[in-house]
């Protein structure tokens, strides 16, 4: 399975100028299977400014839909939302040409105080794609293994995690990352942005590691740019048959 990370310099509030980006570098980057956006792609990480937020029809979600059935491809990156009712959700989507799939972030920035003005979903969320099976997260859910943790996240093949993680904590996103794929033996694929928003500066060093935490692609820091690779599930299935430690997980 061909995968592409779109590692985008965000534009605050600016949904179609951050389309454009998007779809700009989809084009130069023709053919993935999977191509994986940051998390608020469409509006930078914009919670104390929920005017920002679209809703569930927005024209950043159409765009991911008709770019999936135009492409036959499926993308996956979070956009803030505003439902019906009122409320928000930081809501990770998975778009396929067959369909739309999401996960709304558990656990919520406090630090950021996106827990002021968002709602945390409480439901794990694992897309079946191509016959593989991809577990959804987005930023600061990388902090806490257990609710990623293989078996009881369910079971899964790969993590996709969508961020907006700033360079002030870059060395917790390089180390989290791997350790995520350790302990479940599973690829990861993680998105981060790259830029400057009204409260951080962000790195990117968007990446790709395999189950032993080895990084098969990282993207260039402060650089905004796509990074593509054929992931390798068989030979994740082989050393999973082989060295068993998820068997042995608590």
């Amino acid at each position: 399975m061909k995968i592409t990370i779109l590692q985008l310099n965000t534009i605050w509030a600016s949904p179609a100028e951050n389309i454009e980006k998007a779809d700009r570098m989809i084009r130069e980057n023709s053919g993935s299977d999977l191509y994986v956006l940051p998390e608020m792609w469409s509006t930078g990480f914009s919670v104390n400014s929920v005017e920002s937020a679209e809703s569930e029809d927005s024209d950043a979600l159409t765009w991911m839909k008709t770019t999936a059935a135009r492409k036959h491809c499926a993308l996956s990156g979070s956009l803030l939302v505003r439902l019906p009712d009122g409320s928000y959700r930081n809501r990770h989507y998975f778009v396929t040409e067959n369909g739309c799939d999401f996960y709304d972030k558990h656990h919520l920035f406090t630090y950021g105080h996106e827990e002021r003005y968002i709602q945390a979903g409480y439901k794990h969320v694992v897309i079946e794609y191509h016959g593989r099976r991809f577990l959804l997260l987005t930023c600061y859910d990388l902090r806490f293994p257990v609710w990623s943790r293989y078996g009881k996240a369910g079971r899964y093949d790969a993590i996709i995690v969508v961020a907006n993680w700033p360079e002030s904590r870059q060395q917790a996103w390089r180390v989290l990352t791997r350790a995520r794929a350790i302990e479940n033996q599973c690829l990861l694929i993680g998105c981060n942005r790259v830029g400057d928003d009204k409260f951080c500066h962000y790195l990117g060093e968007s990446v790709i590691c395999d189950s032993w935490g080895e990084a098969l692609v990282v993207c260039e820091p402060n650089q905004e740019e796509a990074k593509t690779i054929e992931l390798d599930f068989a030979s994740q299935d082989k050393i999973r048959s082989r060295f068993r430690v998820l068997d042995d997980r608590d």
